[in-house]
């Protein structure tokens, strides 16, 4: 192994209810999701040197130290692009680790993004910026929502590997079944089938509902410290065996059209490359798959982009279930936490703790949002 290999370890996962109106501010979602993984880590707020979040998110992080009772900090930062941050916080807090500049690192992110502010609506009044002007040779065309902006790389996809809507049901069934048997998932016993899928309404053709991730209000913070810290704690560690951030050629937020081709996630390659080197691992080696679902084509290109089989075959990969994918539900089916609850499933898993257990899980792959500038990690057990 390179790179990080192995100096750091997520040692606490905690999360608020997931629901559809917190009535609460988010501030205080931030402060519960914190609050919960020092206490899973067995470690006090006077612990914590280092904070790590999303650009997007609205609780800064001297305002949860405050409302936590965290005092000094050496360490804090913030990762842009959504979703596409999720594992990045944890890439950061384990340099941060590696290099001295702190030693107990939370990574956290909290929103009501179902009665807040819902990320799904669209595009609303923005300030003139560099983003903004990106976005403006979409928008006249009416691609206004994330959904539409998806549906226009789905399309090409279909088209050029010769398939039709129906192969991504096979990612809506698979994580609304693991869904069904996880108490924390607001899709708790309810499955779908692959006609449920293909009787849903269309969102933007060729995504169905049951391609779409759900909206939620809730929060979820890890804890990250060294790894021989974490053997001292309360929980086995859950490694970094490996982090990696990418950006493709000709990136752009989700409307990446000019690139020389729209079937695949280049970012995401960036990431794979990473990830496989510095780690040593392939795809064989990988037991858990815990895949960021926002829109389901793009499970199915993140299966290729990392090897586990050839351009176009994702569906059918996702049918025969040879590497389990998202046992928590993803967020099809849990909850929409901008993949940080991926990254709690996969602590879970490697702990032997998850309520769709996979046996003898060894090495977990997670990644973050794609379309957008992304990131992955691979958390491994201790020894």
């Amino acid at each position: 192994m390179s790179g990080l290999g192995g100096v750091a370890a997520v040692a606490g996962i905690g999360a608020t209810a997931f629901t559809k109106d917190s009535g609460r501010s988010e501030l205080a979602l931030a402060a519960e999701a914190v609050r919960a993984a020092l206490a899973d880590a067995g470690l006090g707020p006077g612990d914590v040197d280092g904070m790590v979040t999303f650009t997007m998110d609205t609780s800064p992080e001297i305002a949860v130290a405050q409302a936590t009772g965290i005092g000094e900090l050496s360490f804090f930062s913030r990762v842009h692009y959504g979703g596409g941050a999720a594992c990045a916080t944890v890439q950061q807090a384990a340099l941060a680790i590696a290099t001295g500049v702190a030693e107990v690192v939370v990574c956290y992110r909290a929103f009501n993004e179902r009665s807040g502010r819902r990320f799904g609506a669209g595009v609303r009044r923005r300030e003139p910026s560099a983003e903004g002007v990106a976005l403006g040779w979409a928008l006249p065309f009416g691609l206004l929502t994330p959904a539409s902006w998806v549906a226009m790389a789905a399309r090409r996809y279909l088209h050029v590997h010769g398939l039709t809507p129906e192969v991504f049901g096979h990612v809506a069934v698979t994580s609304r079944r693991h869904a069904a048997t996880n108490p924390a998932a607001h899709f708790h016993g309810r499955p779908v089938t692959l006609a449920d899928h293909a009787a849903s309404r269309w969102i933007a053709e060729p995504l169905r509902l049951l391609d779409c991730c759900q909206e939620t209000d809730g929060g979820q913070a890890l804890v990250v410290t060294s790894t021989a810290r974490a053997r001292t704690l309360r929980h086995p560690p859950a490694v970094v065996v490996a982090a990696a951030q990418g950006a493709g050629r000709a990136q752009e937020q989700m409307t990446s059209y000019y690139r020389d081709g729209m079937t695949g996630l280049p970012e995401l390659a960036v990431v794979a490359r990473q990830l496989w080197r510095d780690s040593g691992l392939r795809p064989h080696d990988v037991d858990v798959a815990v895949l960021y679902d926002h829109f389901t084509p793009y499970v199915l290109m993140q299966w290729e982009e990392f090897g586990f089989c050839a351009p176009g075959e994702g569906g059918a990969f996702t049918a025969a279930g040879a590497v389990p994918l998202n046992p928590h539900g993803g967020q099809l089916g849990e909850a929409y936490l901008h993949g940080m609850n991926g990254i709690a499933e996969a602590v879970r898993q490697l702990r032997g703790t998850s309520v769709n257990q996979v046996a003898s899980a060894a090495h977990v792959l997670v990644t973050a949002g794609t379309g957008v500038p992304t990131s992955g990690l691979i958390l491994g057990a201790d020894g």
